[in-house]
């Protein structure tokens, strides 16, 4: 396996780590996070854009002839893709969080209650007539 997919499976490790805090600390603490999480979570994903675009660059020259590589690779990557889904899901999940609490309180609504039914029938009789 190459260093460059090596690191970039260690990016993505990290970001979905970095993804889980951040949603545990917005399941618990029902605000949004402090200014060093969102740093911390813009510095990752600085450093996963970098690390596609050495992936693209060097994709045609870091396919292995063996085999055996070639299959260890494949493996790598689709892990790397499936890391990057569940950071996807996370991230889903934490915008919706995000915006549920940077809302405010839910505000309460006074129950309806029906007006009595002798009232309707009241009105019934006075424009059936």
């Amino acid at each position: 396996m190459s260093d460059l997919l090596r690191d970039h499976l260690q990016i993505c490790d990290e970001l979905h780590q970095l993804a889980l805090e951040e949603n545990r600390f917005l399941k618990q603490h029902q605000r949004v996070p402090d200014l060093a999480l969102l740093q911390r979570h813009q510095a990752l994903v600085d450093r996963l854009e970098a690390s596609l675009a050495g992936l693209r660059t060097g994709a045609a020259s870091a396919i292995p002839a063996d085999p055996e590589a070639r299959a260890s690779r494949a493996a790598v990557v689709e892990q790397a893709r499936g890391r990057l889904l569940q950071i996807l899901h996370l991230q889903r999940e934490n915008e919706q969080l995000v915006l549920r609490h940077s809302l405010g309180p839910a505000r309460t609504v006074a129950p309806v209650t029906p007006p009595p039914a002798s009232r309707l029938q009241k009105l019934y009789e006075q424009h059936s007539g």
